[in-house]
């Protein structure tokens, strides 16, 4: 069944997640309604998986009508709450916004299940509140997507994980174009949610549309039909999408989820009592985004380093797959990964004790400013990233995994990653690892100064 498990532990007890697309129906509409076929090719097929936005915490239950200062959210909610005013300051955005380094002329894809219904509103509110300039958000409807239905916790899930993606990705690269692709997965469907999002990746990024795809979501690799027989076929057949932004030098990124070293099993609810990784995290063509916790004070300024985010609500993903093999990129970190692919490659912020405000709508009873934090959170802003640096070499960076393990190979102060040495990805009674010199398993090559990062990574 393919339904969004939402992994959303919250202080308020709020528990809050295609088919070929017809010839030439991409297209630049706000809102784009696109065919698709009755039904996936069955090899695509992967019953009994469930696909969930990697998401790990809404704060409160009923939304506020203006956000908190860290300090007021220390002293009211008992942990720390950041502006996208702070995390441009943490990650050193600033230099790169006063030379006209803002993501423009680069888009970012972005995919949810149902989406938001008030996404441009949100948005809107959201850009008033910081200072942030307004973009129209393209939203496109792949396939049968129901109407969205407030009352229904599958929906006000991936409406959830879309104003974050959105409202953050926007943040990190204000002058890049969003489109935000909602996938009718229903549970009731079961096998069909991983196809129709892959399908429309494959499908925009055919036409050009993608610079970077954004993946917010995730299904252990250990739920695939035919995993313990050591038949990964139900997964690498989904790897199309992956492999058509590869010969079009489109970066594809994916959180690498919530339950640190463990996931989630078939039913949904429970995790596994021993390490697990998740796909499409997981894939040696996408660049797995792990999860760090910053403490910063009311401007944005650290106070401390940061570390592997693992509080009360969650931990980042991190550890090796059991379907893929080492690529090479990492061979430099073989001691570490043995022979199989490691993730995260690289991690941004994430704790739930260090989440970010969203403004969300579209549940009437719940409409306000909200906290949320997990690995979705990373993703976006780090392909906001990915964006700006695009912007700046002028053309797409394509894969960033070869990129990434060679600046490793560089000074600091050249490459721009700054290590993360401190924290592990334990959850829920299962060893995780721990952060170390270097690379590791927990926080991948650590995260960034984005002024440096960018600039050696468009190599400028």
């Amino acid at each position: 069944m393919a339904s969004p498990h939402p992994v959303r532990r919250a202080l308020a007890l709020l528990a809050v997640g295609a088919t070929a697309l017809a010839a030439g129906a991409v297209s630049t509409g706000t809102d784009t309604r696109a065919s698709a076929s009755a039904a996936a090719p069955a090899a695509h097929r992967a019953a009994g998986v469930h696909v969930r936005p990697a998401s790990a915490g809404r704060v409160s239950a009923v939304g506020r009508t203006a956000p908190l200062s860290t300090s007021q959210c220390l002293g009211e909610l008992g942990i720390h709450c950041y502006s996208p005013l702070q995390y441009r300051e943490a990650y050193n955005l600033g230099p790169l916004y006063r030379e006209g380094v803002t993501g423009k002329g680069r888009t970012i894809v972005i995919v949810d299940s149902f989406g938001s219904p008030t996404i441009q509103h949100d948005l809107e509110v959201f850009d008033r509140q910081w200072g942030l300039p307004d973009t129209q958000v393209e939203v496109i409807k792949w396939g049968d997507v129901p109407p969205f239905d407030p009352t229904n916790p599958d929906h006000t899930a991936w409406a959830g994980e879309a104003t974050l993606d959105v409202e953050y990705a926007h943040a990190i690269a204000p002058d890049a174009h969003i489109i935000l692709v909602e996938t009718g997965t229903a549970e009731t469907e079961g096998t069909t949610g991983l196809p129709e999002m892959m399908d429309a990746e494959r499908a925009l990024i055919r036409a050009g549309r993608a610079d970077v795809v954004s993946q917010s979501f995730g299904a252990t690799e250990n739920t695939f039909p035919g995993f313990d027989e050591g038949d990964f076929r139900s997964l690498t057949d989904l790897r199309y999408a992956f492999e058509e932004a590869a010969a079009h030098d489109v970066t594809v990124l994916a959180s690498s989820g919530d339950a640190g070293a463990t996931d989630y099993q078939q039913n949904g609810t429970d995790l596994y009592p021993y390490r697990v990784n998740s796909w499409p995290s997981s894939d040696p063509l996408v660049t797995s985004v792990g999860g760090t916790q910053l403490t910063l004070d009311d401007a944005g300024r650290r106070t401390a380093p940061d570390k592997v985010w693992h509080d009360a609500y969650g931990a980042g993903g991190g550890g090796v797959s059991g379907v893929f093999e080492r690529p090479l990129y990492q061979a430099g970190v073989a001691a570490v990964t043995g022979n199989h692919r490691g993730t995260p490659d690289i991690s941004m912020s994430a704790a739930v004790d260090g989440g970010a405000w969203t403004y969300e709508s579209y549940d009437p009873a719940r409409a306000g400013w909200h906290l949320t934090g997990g690995t979705s959170e990373a993703a976006p802003v780090f392909a906001g990233v990915v964006a700006l640096a695009d912007q700046l070499a002028g053309h797409r960076l394509g894969r960033l995994n070869w990129r990434l393990y060679a600046l490793d190979l560089l000074p600091a102060q050249r490459s721009g990653l700054v290590d993360v040495t401190t924290g592990d990805n334990s959850w829920d009674g299962v060893t995780g690892y721990r952060a170390t010199r270097g690379y590791d398993l927990a926080s991948g090559l650590g995260t960034i100064d984005a002024h440096r990062f960018v600039h050696a990574l468009a190599g400028r």
